[in-house]
């Protein structure tokens, strides 16, 4: 469910209308709903219940500072994956005792900050990893927490650049060193490893990779316990899927009663780190037809929006639902290649998509981009960073900017010897 809904022929966001927001902030713009995002990381933490549980949203699916500053309200942490992810979530008012820190290229400045900053855990993805960790807190005279993340050898059944449970997969330590590692880590003076980590993917559409997985963790845990070692967390990522399309996906309710049945008794903490579950359905991105071209054998809707505002169908063969922003009456719908002015063919957003009569001028939104969107987007061929918005019941505000090409000029110079 999501808080974006056709009122009087228009579509709003919450209580505003969309092309009030175009009118007033110019297009292509994202748009964020309030309620959506309160009731989505409601909704999940219900589905935990009676789990001693903490969700760690995962910053990367939407970083920006006010979807956080929500999320915090609503008793959050933050997975982060970037020293800046860390930064952003600290800013936000997230509790240190609820950040972990996830990724396989951590930097010493990096794990420098997180110890600092004395962060729940850092999931540590490698045993050069663990060690860097153990000279940086020793430099700093301090203990650090950090938990060992596995690589289960499972194929998650999502895409293939955001799978990352499998044993070719570049994260994570093979499960079966698991006491090796552990052995290793005891001998470190300045790591306390305090649990387990996992992650096996995004979008997933099945419980089944997640049941086989969180299995395989059960029995590490096991082996470690009986090995003499305390596990007191569990961090069992994010990666549940929301719908794009008409895709049956399951609920953070069936998920949670999964996890409770695999490994609910371990007398564990959880962690959590969902993230476009939370964000996915919370956003749109909303961009004006700039012309209607008739080709040979196709229609164009051609947009202001582009591959550098929206890769995910370049990068992904990702697929977004585009609606117009003003309801049409006339049932009829013709296909049209909805694509951007980016010169490339992929900059292509969906082809032969069902569409109604459409002018230069008239607006579309894409739906289900809360997350991996506006974080993934750039200022390929120049162009200008879109801006957020984010909506409350019947306010709105820009929560960032649109990053105008002079904005960003300003940070470049020419080089002194090609001067004059």
């Amino acid at each position: 469910m999501d808080h974006f809904e056709y009122r009087d022929g228009v579509l709003h966001a919450e209580n505003v209308p969309l092309d009030r927001i175009a009118d007033e902030v110019g297009t292509p713009f994202y748009c964020y709903s309030t309620a959506t995002i309160e009731r989505h990381i409601g909704v999940f933490m219900d589905g935990l219940a009676p789990l001693d549980a903490t969700v760690c949203y995962s910053v990367k699916a939407n970083s920006n500072l006010s979807v956080l500053k929500i999320l915090a309200a609503n008793g959050a942490g933050a997975d982060v994956v970037s020293g800046g992810e860390l930064t952003r979530a600290l800013r936000a008012g997230m509790p240190p005792g609820k950040i972990v820190f996830s990724g396989v290229g951590k930097t010493e400045p990096e794990i420098r900050q997180a110890i600092r900053a004395d962060i729940l855990q850092i999931n540590v993805e490698s045993e050069p990893e663990l060690e860097a960790v153990n000279r940086v807190a020793g430099e700093l005279g301090k203990t650090a927490r950090a938990a060992v993340r596995l690589n289960p050898d499972i194929d998650a059944g999502s895409h293939d650049k955001i799978s990352t449970g499998r044993r070719e997969d570049k994260f994570g330590v093979e499960w079966t060193r698991a006491h090796e590692v552990f052995t290793a880590g005891a001998a470190l003076p300045h790591v306390e490893l305090v649990g387990l980590a996992m992650h096996i993917g995004s979008q997933l559409a099945d419980l089944q990779p997640y049941r086989d997985a969180f299995t395989r963790l059960r029995d590490v845990t096991a082996m470690l316990q009986a090995g003499g070692f305390e596990i007191r967390t569990l961090d069992l990522g994010g990666g549940l899927g929301t719908p794009y399309d008409d895709t049956p996906m399951p609920s953070p309710a069936e998920y949670g009663a999964m996890v409770r049945e695999v490994i609910g008794d371990l007398g564990c903490r959880f962690l959590f780190e969902p993230g476009r579950v939370i964000a996915g359905n919370a956003g749109v991105l909303v961009s004006r037809v700039v012309y209607v071209k008739e080709g040979a054998t196709r229609r164009f809707l051609i947009l202001d929006a582009a591959m550098n505002d929206l890769i995910r169908p370049a990068l992904y063969d990702a697929s977004h639902t585009i609606v117009p922003i003003a309801e049409s009456a006339d049932k009829e719908r013709e296909p049209a290649d909805i694509v951007g002015p980016v010169c490339e063919t992929g900059d292509t957003f969906g082809e032969r998509i069902p569409m109604p009569d459409m002018n230069p001028g008239d607006l579309v939104a894409f739906r289900t981009a809360g997350a991996y969107s506006a974080v993934m987007a750039s200022t390929y061929n120049s162009r200008a960073l879109v801006p957020e918005i984010l909506v409350n019941g019947d306010q709105f505000a820009v929560v960032r900017e649109r990053i105008e090409v002079d904005d960003y000029l300003a940070r470049e110079s020419i080089a002194p010897w090609l001067n004059g």
